[in-house]
């Protein structure tokens, strides 16, 4: 996105400021929004005198877009949002960084518009088909996986996947907190407000995903244990960035996880077992048996694999379950309630341990 310096007469800059602090935007955004609208109106002639609140914008495939006069914002979003509990501020702000994005990925406010339209509604049809495709054919329950970029989504995608038959729902959310203008307790509020909107839109059990990227992660996630989901999920895996030195370019740093990973997830689930009020599923590095029952053995209800099965297929499961059952035999159980939770720092007689951080020791005398 272009910067430049602008300079205004005082009192147009006064009352820019008067009618953008009236829809809850900020001047920036006002001008931005005000220049696009005089652009396309300029350039298209979409205008319609029956509804002089609303103008028109056509993108480069012909698509026409009703927006909101002085604001840019679409019509069918601020329905949406506002029927989800957003106010005109949050969507105002979320617009603003959709934009952004757009802008960031080389889009123009057009394209991104026929991109939000078209390709995003076919990739929601295709996964609501896949569950119900999935429903039909397996005799087990089916809990889907969403990952959003922007709060508005959550909701809806939520009752999309539920019409469609799916048993649970997990919501993968993870948010890079990157940016500096923001600060902890607002990044914290979007996960809060964000559960708490798809909890009031669905009835099927919802658990979240999270990372461990919060700066007091053990309270963050006993404040997210208490919105009403059925389970938290520690912790999802984000992907990363690589540099080629030789071509000089940002790469990928590659997408599956490998056994040393577990460690992170399974002093977490272990450190919050038995102290929070929702279940706990344990993901990340788990690869074989040996990482199963380490999770089941830290206090997790259910352990989640993926790596695993790109790199060992479906058969990784029924290897995984015979270690198991072998392990339970060797050691006893009759049950995984019987030792579940056995190596929590809960149930340690060395609770300390779990919260050692540092290498090296101190040696006295």
């Amino acid at each position: 996105m272009t910067r430049y310096a602008l300079n205004l007469p005082f009192d147009l800059k006064r009352e820019a400021e008067e009618l953008a602090s009236r829809q809850g935007i900020s001047l920036n955004q006002f001008i931005m929004w005000s220049v696009s609208e005089k652009v396309a109106a300029l350039r298209q002639q979409l205008d319609d005198p029956k509804f002089p609140g609303i103008t028109y914008r056509r993108s480069a495939s012909g698509w026409v877009t009703p927006v909101l006069r002085g604001s840019g914002l679409r019509v069918q979003t601020l329905a949406v949002d506002t029927q989800q509990g957003l106010t005109v501020k949050e969507i105002a702000a979320e617009y603003d960084d959709t934009v952004t994005e757009a802008a960031r990925k080389g889009m123009s406010l057009e394209s991104y518009d026929y991109y939000d339209y078209e390709v995003r509604g076919a990739h929601v049809a295709q996964y609501v088909q896949l569950i119900r495709n999935a429903k039909a054919a397996v005799a087990i329950p089916v809990i889907a996986s969403v990952n959003c970029t922007y709060s508005h989504e959550w909701a809806s995608f939520a009752k999309d996947i539920e019409a469609a038959g799916a048993d649970g729902l997990e919501l993968n959310m993870f948010f890079l907190p990157s940016d500096i203008t923001r600060t902890s307790a607002e990044r914290e509020k979007d996960y809060l407000q964000i559960v708490e909107r798809v909890l009031k839109q669905v009835r099927i059990p919802v658990a979240l995903k999270i990372s461990s990227s919060f700066s007091t992660l053990a309270q963050m996630i006993d404040r997210l244990s208490k919105t009403g989901v059925s389970a938290l999920v520690l912790f999802n895996r984000f992907y990363s960035i690589d540099f080629d030195i030789e071509t000089m370019t940002v790469t990928g740093a590659g997408g599956l996880s490998s056994p040393a990973e577990l460690a992170g997830p399974l002093r977490w689930v272990a450190l919050m077992s038995r102290r929070i009020a929702c279940d706990m599923a344990g993901s990340t590095g788990v690869h074989d048996g040996s990482g199963l029952i380490k999770m089941l053995l830290a206090g997790a209800k259910a352990v989640q694999a993926a790596s695993a099965f790109y790199k060992g297929g479906a058969g990784t499961a029924g290897a995984m379950l015979r270690d198991l059952s072998s392990w339970m035999d060797r050691h006893g159980f009759k049950e995984i309630g019987d030792f579940r939770g056995k190596l929590s720092q809960a149930d340690s007689i060395n609770p300390g341990v779990y919260e050692r951080v540092q290498y090296m020791k101190h040696y006295a005398g």
